[in-house]
C-alpha cells in the first residue's frame, strides 16, 4: 500500500482523490506508524477539492458520493495523535475558505459533521491546537448568511435552541491570548450580522445573554490593569521606559479596541443588545468605578485613579455612540458624588434599576431629561425655578473637589483650575468630547454651561422664528430681559453663569505656570469652540487676567533672547504661531484621548541630559515660546479680531555696516568648512581635539543679524591676512569662562547647530537622538597670554550681544502689548457690537 501511494500519478486528477479517498477509508487507527500518510492525504484532498472547484465540479460531486466529510469525522475519532487533528482542522478551514460554489458550502454545514467537529474534545492545552480551532470556527462563520446559519442551529417551534458555532466560540471570549480574543469577536460578529431573527432571540435569550455581562466585567479588568501600570509609572518616574510606555500603549489599544467591538455589536441591530450594553456600562463600570474616582479625596473600594476615568469616559463617549448612555453619562455630572452610588431597588415594572439619581439641583431648562429613562438612570428635576446660587468668583478651588457633596461638574472644573498637568488635560478632554459627542441633547450641554455660543445663536433664533418671546428677546436685546418671569430667567441665568463659571475656569487655567504648552493649547481649543470670533466675552478680571499673564510671558520671552538659543527662537516662534493657530481653530480637537496617558517624552538624565545642558535650555525655551503664541493669540482674540497668519515681527536689517562679518567676507549663509575668509580682529590659540595632537588656529567669533559663530581658522603663510575654516560652532550657548588657574585658558561650550525640537526626523520618531548626540562639547582654547585671552573674551561677548539686539529688535512688535490692540483695531476696524452674554457677565 505504501509503495503504491508513492507512485508517479497525476496530481491534480479525480484519480488521485479517488486514490486518497480508498487509502483512508482502509485506514482503522492513526498512530506514530501511519500518521504521516494520513496527514499527507488529508492536505492533499483539501489542495484537490479547492482546485476542482475552480476547475471540475465532479471534484466535489465524488466528494459528496462518497461521504468524505464523514471519513475525516471517523479518522479523527480513531485517531492517536495530535499531529492529524491539527491537519484535520486545517483541511477543513482551507476548504471552507477556498470553497465559492455554495451548494458545495451547504454540504459540508449538512448532516451534523460540523457541528460534531465544533463540538469535539480537543486537547486545548495544546496552543497550537487551539490556535487552528479557532481558525477553524472564524472559517465557518465568514460563510454564516441567512440560508447557511440555519444548518448549524437547532430549532423547536421555530426557536433555536443550541448554536454549537457561538456556544463554543464564546468560551474563549476572554482567553489570554489577544489574538484568540480578536477572532472570536470577529466570529461573534459574523453571527449578529447576519440579521436571523430567531438567533438573534437566542444570543439575547438567558444564559447566552451573560456574554455582554461578561464581556463589559473583562473590559472592567482591563481598566483596571491599565490603572496599574499608570500608577507603576507615576511613581517611578525616573525609571521611565521605552518597555513601560510600549505596555501602556498596549493596554490603551486593546481598551480602545474592546470599545470598537462594543460599537460594532450595536451597530449589528440586534434588538434589546443596545440596552444590555448599555446597562452593563453603566452598572459594572461607570457608576461604581469611573465617576467615584473623579473626587480627590478617596472613595472606599474604588480601584481606579482620575486620570485613567477621564480617559475612559472620553473614549466610551466618543466611541460607543448611544445616546441613552451619553446623556445618562452627562446628566451624572450634575450629581454630587453621594448620589453615584448604586441603589438597588425595585421599578414599577419589576425591572430592577442600576441606578437612581435625585437630586435638588438638577440642570435647568430639561424637561426633556426631567425622565430620562435609559433603563438605568432616572433624573427627576424637582425644583425647576429654583437656580443654584453660583457667583462668577465661584470656581471651585483645590479643597473643593474632596466634599462629596459638590456636583461631578464642579470636580472637573476644580481639575482644570489646580489639578496636574494629567487631570487638566484629562477634564479639557472630557468637556471636549462632550461638546463634540452628536448623540448629546443640546440642552445638556447647555446646562454644562459648554454650548457654543454659534449653538446658542440658532437655538435664540429658533425660538424667535416660532414666536417665543425670551428667544428673540435674548438675540436682538443686549439686555437681560427682566420682564421675563421668573422660571424662564432662572433658566437663563443658571446656564449663563455656568458657562461664565467654565470661561473663569480657562481664564485661570491660562494663568497657569506649571500645565504643559501643550495641555494649554487644548484648553484654547475649548475656548475658541465655546466663543467664536467677533464675541467679547471677556469681563474686566479676565482681561486684567490674562494681561497680567501675557507681560509675564513676554518677559520670560525677552530673557531668551539673550540665553542659549536666541539664533532659533524666531524660526521656532513662527512655526508654533502656525502650529497653535491650525489647533485651536480646528474643527475637533487635535489629540486623541490617549495622549492624556501618553505624555511627550522629554530629556532626562538617562539620556546623558544634565541640568545645564544646551537641551534642556532649548526644551524650556520651545515650551515657554508655545505658550507665549497662545498668550498672545488670546490677546487678540479677546478684542474679537480674527487671527492673522504669522506673528507680527519686523524683517531683517539689510545691512550690517562696520561688522566683524563684513570685514572677514562673509555672507548670509554663514563661514563654510574649507572656504577662505579674512582673519581681521582673528585671535591665535592652540587647542587638542585629541590627546596628545595640539594644533594652531586663529579664533574668530562673527555675528551677522539673527545668526553667528565662533571659527577656528588655518592661517594662509602665502596670503596673509586670510585663513582657510576648519571648525565652526554657534555663537550663542558658548558661555565663555576663562580658566580660574590659567588665565590664558578658555573654555567654550559648543552646542549644535539645532536640536530635536526643530529637526525631529534627524533625531528619530520620538524626538530623541543617541546619547552622543545630545551631549554639549567643549573647547578649551590656550592663547600666547592673558591680554590675548581676555580679548577673545571681549569679542565674544560683543558679538552675542549684537545678535541678541538684533533678534530683540525683530520681536519689539511681538512683545508690545499695546501694539496689539491697535494694530487689530487699525486693520479690521472697530469692534462689532458683543452679545448678551458679553453684557451679563460683565455686570457681574
Amino acid at each position: 500500500m505504501w509503495f503504491s501511494f508513492w507512485k508517479p500519478r497525476d496530481r491534480f486528477s479525480l484519480d488521485e482523490l479517488r486514490y486518497l479517498t480508498d487509502q483512508l477509508v482502509k485506514v482503522q487507527i492513526v498512530n506514530e506508524v501511519n500518521k504521516d500518510f494520513v496527514i499527507e492525504a488529508l492536505r492533499s484532498i483539501a489542495e484537490l477539492i479547492t482546485y476542482g472547484d475552480q476547475h471540475d465540479s465532479t471534484f466535489f460531486e465524488f466528494f459528496m458520493e462518497k461521504q468524505v466529510m464523514g471519513e475525516f469525522v471517523r479518522i479523527l475519532k480513531v485517531s492517536r495523535t495530535v499531529s492529524v487533528s491539527l491537519q484535520l482542522l486545517q483541511t477543513i478551514s482551507i476548504m471552507i475558505q477556498n470553497l465559492k460554489n455554495e451548494h458545495a458550502i451547504y454540504y459540508m454545514f449538512s448532516n451534523e459533521h460540523m457541528n460534531y467537529l465544533i463540538t469535539y474534545s480537543f486537547d486545548f492545552q495544546n496552543e497550537e491546537l487551539l490556535s487552528y480551532y479557532i481558525s477553524f470556527l472564524r472559517a465557518i462563520s465568514g460563510k454564516l448568511d441567512r440560508n447557511t446559519i440555519s444548518l448549524l442551529v437547532k430549532t423547536h417551534n421555530d426557536e433555536v435552541v443550541s448554536f454549537p458555532l457561538y456556544v463554543e466560540a464564546i468560551h474563549f471570549a476572554f482567553h489570554e491570548e489577544s489574538m484568540v480574543r480578536t477572532a472570536i469577536r470577529a466570529l461573534t460578529l459574523n453571527v449578529y450580522h447576519v440579521g436571523d431573527e430567531s438567533v438573534n432571540r437566542y444570543v439575547t435569550s438567558a444564559p447566552h445573554a451573560d456574554y455582554f455581562s461578561n464581556l463589559v466585567t473583562f473590559f472592567r479588568k482591563q481598566c483596571i490593569n491599565l490603572n496599574a501600570l499608570v500608577s507603576d509609572t507615576m511613581k517611578n518616574l525616573g525609571a521611565e521606559s521605552t518597555e513601560t510606555t510600549t505596555l501602556i500603549s498596549a493596554a490603551v489599544d486593546e481598551i480602545e479596541d474592546s470599545l470598537y467591538y462594543f460599537s460594532d455589536v450595536i451597530s449589528a441591530g440586534i434588538p434589546d443588545v443596545g440596552r444590555l450594553i448599555t446597562d452593563n456600562i453603566l452598572q459594572l463600570l461607570i457608576f461604581p468605578l469611573l465617576l467615584p474616582s473623579l473626587t480627590r479625596k478617596a472613595v472606599e473600594g474604588v480601584q481606579i485613579g482620575a486620570a485613567i476615568s477621564l480617559y475612559l469616559v472620553c473614549c466610551i463617549l466618543r466611541i460607543v455612540k448611544i445616546k441613552d448612555l451619553a446623556n445618562t453619562i452627562a446628566a451624572a455630572l450634575f450629581c454630587p458624588l453621594d448620589a453615584v452610588v448604586p441603589k438597588f431597588g425595585s421599578k414599577p415594572n419589576g425591572y430592577t434599576p442600576l441606578c437612581a439619581f435625585e437630586h435638588e439641583s438638577e440642570p435647568p431648562d430639561s424637561n426633556n431629561l426631567t425622565k430620562a429613562d435609559a433603563g438605568i438612570l432616572r433624573v427627576d428635576v424637582t425644583n425647576l425655578s429654583s437656580s443654584p446660587k453660583i457667583h462668577s468668583a465661584d470656581v471651585p478651588r483645590e479643597n473643593d473637589c474632596c466634599d462629596f457633596h459638590l456636583s461631578l461638574r464642579e470636580a472637573l472644573i476644580s481639575y482644570i483650575t489646580s489639578g496636574d498637568d494629567v487631570q487638566v488635560a484629562g477634564s479639557l478632554s472630557v468637556l471636549a468630547t462632550l461638546l463634540q459627542t452628536k448623540e448629546l441633547d443640546e440642552s445638556m450641554l447647555d446646562s454644562l454651561g459648554i454650548l457654543p455660543q454659534r449653538k446658542q445663536h440658532k437655538k435664540l433664533l429658533l425660538q424667535a422664528l416660532v414666536g417665543e418671546g425670551s428667544g428673540e428677546e435674548q438675540l436682538f436685546s443686549s439686555e437681560s430681559g427682566s420682564s421675563r418671569d421668573g422660571v424662564e430667567f432662572g433658566s437663563e441665568l443658571d446656564s449663563c453663569l455656568q458657562k461664565l463659571k467654565v470661561l473663569d475656569a480657562l481664564v485661570s487655567l491660562f494663568c497657569r505656570s506649571n500645565i504643559s504648552a501643550e495641555t494649554l493649547w487644548d484648553g484654547g481649543w475649548l475656548l475658541r469652540q465655546l466663543l467664536p470670533y467677533s464675541q467679547a466675552e471677556f469681563n474686566s478680571h479676565h482681561l486684567k487676567l490674562l494681561n497680567d499673564s501675557y507681560k509675564n510671558c513676554a518677559s520670560a520671552l525677552l530673557k531668551e533672547t539673550r540665553g542659549i538659543w536666541p539664533d532659533l527662537l524666531i524660526t521656532i516662534l513662527s512655526d508654533e504661531w502656525k502650529r497653535c493657530k491650525r489647533a485651536i481653530e480646528a474643527s475637533s480637537p487635535r489629540k486623541e484621548p490617549k495622549c492624556i496617558l501618553l505624555s511627550s517624552p522629554k530629556f532626562s538624565s538617562e539620556d546623558g541630559i544634565t541640568s545645564d545642558s544646551s537641551f534642556v535650555a532649548g526644551e524650556r525655551m520651545c515650551e515657554l515660546v508655545k505658550v507665549f503664541v497662545l498668550q498672545h493669540q488670546l490677546q487678540i482674540f479677546s478684542v474679537g479680531r480674527s487671527l492673522p497668519e504669522k506673528p507680527p515681527i519686523d524683517p531683517p536689517a539689510d545691512i550690517f555696516e562696520n561688522s566683524r562679518a563684513q570685514s572677514a567676507g562673509v555672507d548670509s549663509s554663514g563661514p563654510k568648512l574649507g572656504t577662505e575668509l579674512r582673519l581681521v580682529d582673528a585671535v591665535p590659540c592652540r587647542i587638542a581635539f585629541e590627546r596628545g595632537k595640539e594644533r594652531h588656529f586663529c579664533f574668530l567669533a562673527i555675528s551677522l543679524g539673527a545668526s553667528g559663530w565662533v571659527v577656528l581658522a588655518e592661517e594662509l603663510p602665502l596670503k596673509e591676512p586670510y585663513g582657510v575654516v576648519r571648525m565652526v560652532a554657534p555663537l550663542a550657548g558658548t558661555d565663555p569662562k576663562v580658566d580660574d588657574k590659567h588665565s590664558r585658558w578658555m573654555h567654550l561650550r559648543i552646542r549644535p547647530s539645532t536640536f530635536p525640537f526643530v529637526e525631529p526626523a534627524r533625531y528619530g520618531a520620538y524626538g530623541k537622538a543617541k546619547t552622543k548626540a545630545l551631549v554639549d562639547g567643549r573647547w578649551t582654547l590656550a592663547f600666547r597670554d592673558e591680554e590675548s585671552c581676555n580679548s577673545a573674551l571681549s569679542m565674544i561677548l560683543e558679538e552675542i550681544s549684537l545678535q541678541s539686539n538684533e533678534v530683540e529688535r525683530r520681536l519689539k512688535p511681538l512683545l508690545d502689548l499695546e501694539t496689539i490692540v491697535e494694530s487689530s483695531n487699525s486693520s479690521l476696524g472697530p469692534p462689532k457690537a458683543t452679545s448678551s452674554y458679553s453684557t451679563f457677565s460683565n455686570s457681574l
